[in-house]
């Protein structure tokens, strides 16, 4: 029996929306000359947009163990995003860092999604779009995400 999405629950909702929407940015961003990126990349990304953290640093963000980060910032390494340099106060201390590559991903990335959010608008309106951003905060707020999306410690979900 076919579902009409608009009965579902909001949580299941925009579960799916979310899910659905990870799934087309995440085409486009491999058709624009990212082909290898996938969504579990996003959360190592998020750490390197604005500093450079050692490998320690990034797995406490992600709450993994150091070997887990260390191998997904080795595959992003071989595939050109992540680079590693000496820490400028201890030479001692590795710290990672998007390369050139990396950062145009996180630039591709970005218009992608401004991308969605222009034919949301232009599909639903301003005020609508504004209502449903509205929404959703408040359901990350009272699911209680609110302030690890603001602290930048969104982790990858765990089944």
């Amino acid at each position: 029996m076919p579902v009409d999405p608009s009965e579902l629950d909001v949580a299941t909702l925009s579960f799916l929306a979310g899910s659905a929407a990870n799934e087309m940015l995440l085409q486009r961003i491999r058709g624009r000359g990212h082909p290898h990126l996938r969504v579990s990349h996003g959360f190592v990304f998020q750490h390197l947009v604005e500093g450079d953290p050692t490998v320690g640093d990034l797995a406490e963000a992600l709450g993994v163990t150091q070997q887990a980060a260390s191998k997904a910032t080795r595959e992003l390494e071989v595939l050109g995003y992540v680079t590693r340099h000496a820490d400028a106060a201890d030479r001692r201390v590795t710290r990672l860092a998007l390369t050139d590559h990396g950062r145009d991903a996180v630039r591709t990335a970005r218009r992608a999604r401004r991308d969605l959010e222009r034919t949301l608008a232009r599909a639903v309106g301003e005020e609508d779009l504004a209502t449903t951003r509205r929404v959703l905060a408040t359901l990350l707020d009272r699911a209680g995400g609110e302030e690890r999306v603001r602290a930048r410690r969104v982790r990858p979900v765990a089944d």
